[in-house]
């Protein structure tokens, strides 16, 4: 028993009279912390989407105010206390990419300053990741956003489809790349009643592997476009003629290195049949549509009587959706990672496919400590 004096004596006194007051403080730092949702754009096009997670979470949306004062400065006002919790932004990338970008990073930093536990940003469809290779004496801006967020105050990323998976390799904190394509099969299954006659495509052999992922889980054949439609991957545009192969020099005039034949691509040719079949082009993104027109057109000459396009970021930039329904494509499917609601109304082809539900899941799996893996089951290495 503990010993108390009194006036110079002794006496013992039970451990039930003295009085317990850090218990009640123990308890209260070993609580769980909350967590908010907030979304980075105030326009209502690109809240749509945090709205749907928030429903399907049963959570409210963060209260916070975003907005471009006149001279196109970015202010971000954050109405609650964030202290201690772990904050989710949301932040879909509209035409103005840019702004976008500024948004996410003046809001996370305004929650780190704010003192929020962790920071997790909601990046369905992630900007600037076309250019994650160097080209030319250009720069690897993907690489340059992802020290950004960093910098900002974000400690996780959750994005769907990267466009090149090596990408997370650029961050320095966890990054979660979800898959749309669970979805776009199912949306296969269900509205195209005879997806089996299909087949799968790819509109180049760079895309080869994606496809393959469909088609072998949909138990389906493969074809693949090569030849002179696809531009992208060009010998200008990968630096390989600079240095001019001729110049003029003085004095030394170097090694004698072998010429290097000049690369000639082939007529556009499809290794597959896909005659009497729907032909099913699969990509990551779809933004400047004259590749995929140009697809469908040589898919209809090699006898192929429907053509879908199913894409997970539906970018559909400038005339997009004018190409689209005067061309042979019969419909193109995306996901509502981008808002595109505008474009929907310009071209009845497009069709949208919900991902909301993958979402609002990465964020409670996350913030309770709960394993990512099953929302990654069956899927491909390659996909």
């Amino acid at each position: 028993m503990p010993i108390r004096r009194f006036g110079g004596h002794r006496s013992l006194v039970s451990h039930s009279q003295i009085p317990k007051l850090s218990y009640g403080y123990t308890r209260m730092n070993i609580s769980r912390t909350g967590y908010r949702v907030f979304s980075a754009n105030s326009t209502t096009a690109c809240t749509e989407l945090a709205k749907k997670i928030t429903e399907r979470l049963g959570v409210e949306l963060g209260k916070s105010v975003v907005y471009q004062e006149s001279n196109k400065e970015t202010r971000v006002d954050v109405k609650e206390s964030v202290r201690g919790q772990d904050i989710f932004i949301i932040q879909t990338i509209p035409r103005d990419v840019n702004t976008a970008i500024m948004e996410l990073l003046v809001m996370a930093y305004a929650l780190k300053t704010s003192c929020a536990k962790n920071i997790i940003g909601v990046i369905p469809y992630f900007p600037y990741s076309k250019q994650c290779k160097m080209r030319k004496r250009g720069s690897i801006v993907c690489k340059l956003l992802a020290s950004m967020l960093a910098k900002a105050g974000l400690t996780h990323i959750i994005t769907m489809d990267l466009h090149q998976k090596e990408i997370q390799g650029f961050f320095n904190f966890p990054v979660d790349n979800l898959r749309a394509s669970p979805f776009l099969i199912q949306y296969i299954q269900d509205e195209i009643p005879d997806y089996r006659n299909a087949i799968i495509v790819a509109k180049s052999p760079s895309a080869a592997k994606r496809a393959q992922s469909y088609a072998e889980r949909l138990r389906l054949g493969l074809a693949v476009m090569h030849g002179e439609a696809n531009h992208s991957e060009s010998d200008m545009a990968d630096g390989r003629q600079s240095p001019p192969l001729s110049r003029t020099t003085t004095g030394h005039t170097g090694l004698e290195l072998p010429l290097m034949m000049a690369k000639e691509k082939p007529p556009i040719t499809v290794v597959g049949d896909v005659g009497g079949r729907i032909a099913i082009i699969i990509d990551d993104i779809i933004d400047d549509v004259d590749d995929f027109v140009a697809a469908a057109e040589i898919l209809k000459e090699r006898g192929a009587y429907k053509i879908y396009i199913m894409a997970t970021h539906g970018l559909l930039s400038a005339d997009a959706p004018r190409l689209i329904e005067e061309s042979a494509i019969d419909e193109v499917v995306v996901t509502n990672t981008v808002p595109h609601e505008l474009q929907k109304l310009q071209c009845p082809k497009i069709k949208t496919v919900d991902v909301s539900m993958i979402l609002a899941e990465a964020i409670r799996r996350i913030h309770n400590g709960e394993s990512m893996a099953y929302l990654f089951r069956n899927i491909a290495v390659d996909d």
